[in-house]
This record gives structure tokens, sequence and C-alpha cells, in this order.
């Protein structure tokens, strides 16, 4: 059944004004100074029934909403990712992840279109997460934090887009637990957008709840967990890291580094630096609500309430979602009267392709946006 967002929260102020965005480019017309803004509000009902009283959704736009509010477009991240999709924080920040894709005269062109790239609720990047504090104990979350759904993360991000004036979006796109709420935007507000392209990813989440208990039987091994109360015994960052590396090489990294690292034990210490980093600012616990929201996700069910058009991408080397479910997903979508396009990109560098290899499928992108109303 496709949900509609729950009673309607209270918005509160936004960081910035809302319609003024980031735009400043450089000489070769770069996105640059790209500030993270938060969106909070009240009263936020879940699909289980329990209300969260504040809740905060970290984000970053690009471009200038239209005065219609329908030249929009939704970005939304991997699992452990951030919304920092595209430009630079400053002259030396991090390049965005989708950056070869978002930018003027890019394939999202921001000359022409109001990007907002939104963290998830639960995630650790700046929205209401497990870290953070529970007004009701003044205390972290930690793993009293509620369960949540995709349908609640899309929720919150519709309540987000509705608070900058969107009316309507020109398309939702995203990689991995990205392309899950990309596929879920499609079902629960079939008729807010004309385009939807998921990427490396697939309609319905797989791994069940024991997957979810394997993951804190792995988090639980660190000898600060503490049943996952472990903020004030000094964090679990250890067991992040070799969890991290692992995800790494999962995603590829070994074969995104080669010509950067061509010796064995170099390219170890950088996988094992970049763990470490991320290990400090990613929480365990927010793993754990993530995960179990995958687990839980199902799209495919609902299928025939999809109206948009889909552009559904896949890496050649992708072992997370391999090309071989692709065949599977396509007839599935068309099955259910969906008009749907497949494409896959030509890459070594498996799960992490649609950003690092972004030359390679943004003309089929280009052209995609090209096909939907205010996207050409």
């Amino acid at each position: 059944m496709t949900s509609s967002l729950p009673r309607r929260p209270l918005l509160a102020a936004l960081a910035i004004a809302p319609f003024v965005m980031a735009r400043a480019a450089s000489a070769q017309g770069e996105l640059v100074n790209i500030e993270k803004k938060i969106f909070t509000m009240k009263q936020f009902r879940l699909e289980s029934g329990t209300v969260m009283p504040d809740v905060r959704i970290a984000y970053e736009t690009y471009g200038t909403l239209a005065p219609d509010g329908r030249n929009a477009v939704l970005l939304t991240h991997g699992y452990t990712s951030s919304q920092h999709m595209a430009g630079r924080a400053g002259a030396n920040g991090a390049e965005g992840s989708w950056d070869g894709l978002v930018g003027p005269g890019k394939a999202i062109d921001t000359n022409r279109l109001f990007v907002v790239s939104s963290n998830m609720l639960g995630s650790s990047y700046g929205s209401t997460n497990p870290a953070q504090t529970n007004p009701k104990t003044g205390k972290p979350y930690g793993p009293d934090f509620p369960t949540i759904t995709l349908v609640d993360i899309v929720n919150a991000q519709k309540a987000l887009l509705d608070s900058l004036g969107v009316k309507h979006l020109v398309a939702v796109a995203g990689p991995s637990f990205g392309g899950y709420q990309t596929f879920q935007w499609g079902v629960t507000y079939p008729d807010f957008m004309d385009g939807l392209v998921p990427v490396v990813s697939a309609p319905k989440g797989s791994g069940g709840e024991a997957s979810v208990k394997a993951l804190i039987e792995v988090l639980a091994k660190d000898p600060n967990w503490n049943g996952g109360h472990y903020y004030e015994n000094g964090g679990i960052t250890k067991v992040l890291t070799e969890m991290r590396v692992a995800t790494l090489k999962r995603y590829g990294i070994d074969e995104q580094l080669a010509a950067q690292f061509p010796d064995k034990a170099a390219r170890e210490a950088e996988i094992v630096k970049r763990a470490e980093s991320w290990s400090k600012v990613f929480d365990g616990n927010s793993l754990v609500v993530l995960r179990r929201a995958s687990v839980n996700f199902d799209a495919e069910k609902d299928m025939p309430k999809i109206k948009a058009k889909v552009l559904y991408v896949i890496s050649r080397t992708d072992k997370l979602f391999p090309p071989s479910i692709a065949p599977g997903v396509m007839e599935k979508l068309k099955a259910a009267g969906v008009t749907a396009d497949y494409f896959e990109i030509d890459s070594e560098l498996g799960h992490s392709a649609s950003g690092l290899d972004a030359a390679k499928w943004a003309p089929r992108l280009k052209a995609f946006m090209a096909t939907l109303p205010q996207g050409a």
C-alpha cells in the first residue's frame, strides 16, 4: 500500500534561507563553497506509530529553485556515505561523490536544475541518529533509537522538500542504499516525480533479520560495546575500522587505488587510513538502524504504483548488486507497466563505479534527463 506522509510535522526554521542556494562557481564552472544545511521538524510520526519529538535532516543544495518549484532533483546517498554528492566545501574541501554527474553543464545540470542532496534519517552525517541525545533521557539514543523504515526516510525527505518550496521533482536519483530510497520514492509518492534513477541497487532488500543480528554480533566483538551503550566507553572504532576495511574491499577499492599505490603494502596502509577516518565519524548503532530498514525494504511488491520513467543502472563488476540481477528487475518493472531502460557501466571499479567512473555513464544519464519535463 502506498504510504502518505503521516500527520504533517511542524516545520521549523531552516539553518539558512531556503531559496538562495549554493551556486558559487569557479572559473571552470565547478560548484564551490558548498555548505551543509539543517532542516528541523517536530512531532514526526514514524510508520510504527512512534512520534519523534525533534528530527533533524542534513542536506546540501546546488542550483536555484524555479518560481514554480518544479525544476528540482533529489539525490539520495548510500548506506555509509553522506549527502555531500557534488562540488567542494571550500577551496580544499572534498569532492562530492557524484561530482562528475552534478554541476553546471553536467548530466544533472545545476545551471537549470535545483538539486537537493539529502542525508537520511538515522545516518551519521548531521541527521537525527542513535548517537544524538534522546530528549526523553538526556543521553544518546544508542540501541534505543526507534525502528525506522525506508518509508520513514522518504517521508522525512518529503517534509524537507515541502519546506524548501519544491512542488514537483524532475527526478530522484541515487546509488546503493540511495537506490532503495529512489525506488521507495517511486511507490510512496508516484505523482511527485517524472524520473527515477536507481543505481547499483535493487527494488528489494535482502538478508532479513538474521543479517541484522549478524551485524550486531560483529559490533559486539569490540570490548567497548556494552550492549550498544558505548558512548561513554571510548566508542567502538576498532571494530568499525576492521569492518570498513572489509567493506571498502568489497566495493573495489583495491582496483581503485592500484595505479596510485602499486605497492600492495602501501595500498593496504591507505585503505586502513581511510577506514580509520570513517570509523571516527560513523556510528555503529546507525549501521544497525539502517541495516534493519534495508532488510525490511520492499518496493518490488508495489511496482505497479510507479508512474515515473526509470533508468536502472548497474556496474559490470559490482559484487553487491551484480549485473545478473538486472534482467529480473527489468522484467518486473515492465510487467508492472513501468517505462524502464537499463544501462550497464563498463567499469572495473565495482560498487563505486557510479561516482568514480562517472564519465562512463554520464552521457546516458544526460540523455535520460533530457526526456523528462524540465530535465533538458
